[in-house]
């Protein structure tokens, strides 16, 4: 069966880290950008952070910028997302998702629409 499970996420202070990851199985990562989304409370998806199929270019949301970083290795069939100085407000439910329709060359990266695949999801809180 083809899918993304995340993991890593957690609770932790404020000016703390984590890294997230997003294995693939039934299906080969390496053919496929991946982008990571959050869900707020209350709140609509929003785009983090995606990185290219072979791993040369990424894109990050402004207020990440800095803070995260997305990288893969396809040849554990994962990417990451390594997330530094943390604040309450990037407390959400993270997901990613995969695409291997060129959405990461377009500018419909970000509204989280197209994906072939996404995870369940990992739960991510900043709090002290």
């Amino acid at each position: 069966q083809e899918q993304l499970v995340e993991s890593g996420g957690g609770l932790v202070q404020p000016g703390g880290s984590l890294r997230l990851s997003c294995a693939a199985s039934g299906f080969t990562l390496e053919y496929y950008a991946i982008a990571w989304f959050r869900q707020a409370p209350g709140k609509e998806r929003d785009f983090v952070a995606t990185i290219s199929s072979g791993g040369e270019s990424t894109i990050y949301e402004e207020s990440v910028k800095g803070r995260f970083t997305i990288s893969r290795d396809n040849a554990k069939n994962t990417v990451y997302l390594q997330m530094n100085s943390l604040k309450p407000e990037d407390t959400a439910v993270y997901y990613c998702a995969a695409d291997a329709n060129g959405l990461f060359y377009s500018d419909l990266y970000s509204d989280g629409r197209g994906y072939d695949y996404w995870g369940r999801g990992t739960q991510v809180t900043v709090s002290s």
